[in-house]
């Protein structure tokens, strides 16, 4: 109906029947035509990279380090922020200009009744809704897969009854089967434990680690902590212990692992 709208006024245009006016809307409709083809093609190519990504997670310590991976997650967090808010504007001025392109269609058509135009569609179609989460009480827990619950207590069990590397084999498994889980920062400190236990404590540091940078304001995150510190230590990474044992009160100052990183610094000679 639009093409055979568009053809009709050209005849109009070509034959001499077209008033002046309607002359100026068809390219009016042209030229409107090809700014929303330019502001698509600007959508399009922020798809495009403009080079290697180049963020800046240096640091001396392990703390620096994930003080700068949290910076870089805000700094692209805003930058996400502002490029929704923007693509919301073009879609609303796009659909818009579209919707005014149909109406302006419809005079043209000797059969068509503006009274009866449907509302113009939304470029893109329309957005999914996503529901706001809901603030989370210590007693509420995030729903979870199924069997993830029943696999995370058996390898508890299993360090609780001292098969260290039964309960290792079983977190290391849990952790590649349910990535970003909510018990990860758990499963991760207790196979810290248990690798402890049993001799391995460069792989338990690294399990520290991973429980802490996984969730470093969760309720292990302090234990997580105070346990990297401790295996820093063991491994003769003083300097680097010293630093992460200190980061327990400033970070946490009301958890119980405060004092035992206290205790820890002292049995290190941290200054």
């Amino acid at each position: 109906m639009r093409l055979a709208a568009l053809a009709f006024g050209l005849s109009l245009v070509l034959t001499g029947q077209a008033p002046a006016q309607e002359q100026q809307t068809l390219a009016d409709i042209r030229q409107e035509l090809t700014v929303l083809h330019v502001e698509i093609q600007r959508l399009k190519r922020e798809f495009s990279t403009t080079g290697a990504p180049t963020p800046n997670l240096s640091g001396n310590t392990v703390l620096e380090r994930v003080d700068a991976i949290e910076t870089e997650l805000q700094r692209l967090t805003g930058l996400t922020e502002q490029l929704n808010a923007r693509i919301d504007r073009i879609v609303s001025d796009g659909t818009n200009r579209v919707g005014d392109l149909e109406f302006r269609l419809c005079e043209l058509e000797t059969n068509c009744d503006i009274g009866k135009l449907s509302e113009t569609s939304t470029l893109g179609g329309t957005a999914p809704s996503v529901s706001a989460p809901t603030p989370s009480s210590p007693q509420t827990q995030t729903e979870l897969a199924v069997g993830e619950q029943a696999e995370f207590e058996a390898a508890r069990q299993a360090f609780e009854a001292g098969d260290y590397r039964t309960a290792s084999d079983l977190l290391n498994k849990f952790d590649q089967s349910y990535p970003g889980s909510p018990l990860a920062a758990e499963a991760s400190l207790t196979r810290g434990k248990a690798l402890e236990a049993l001799g391995d404590t460069r792989e338990a540091a690294r399990a520290y680690l991973a429980s802490f940078t996984g969730d470093s304001t969760g309720p292990v995150a302090a234990e997580a902590l105070l346990k990297l510190g401790s295996s820093l230590g063991k491994l003769g990474q003083t300097s680097q212990a010293c630093v992460t044992l200190g980061e327990v009160s400033v970070r946490f100052p009301n958890a119980a692992a405060v004092a035992d990183a206290g205790r820890e610094m002292s049995s290190l000679g941290c200054s």
